[in-house]
């Protein structure tokens, strides 16, 4: 079982799980500079092409940043 403990990829924080599932979809994390970025990239993904582990990803990403940089 993958480790599901966020770590530090440059300027992103990912899962093992999700680190997986980016390379395996060939996305060059060092493109990005927050967590942000990268869910706006994949959603734009995820306008033309349907996949289901890319929208899992994309899900708890936005759950994260949600949680932790929107102000309630």
């Amino acid at each position: 079982m993958m480790n599901d403990f966020y770590k530090q990829v440059g300027n992103l924080f990912l899962t093992e799980r999700q680190i997986k599932i980016l390379s395996k979809n060939d996305i060059d994390l060092s493109r990005f500079n927050s967590n942000h970025e990268l869910i706006y990239y994949l959603e734009s993904i995820l306008n033309y092409n349907q996949d289901d582990e890319l929208d899992s990803v994309s899900l708890e990403l936005s759950e994260m940043y949600y949680y932790n940089d929107i102000n309630k």
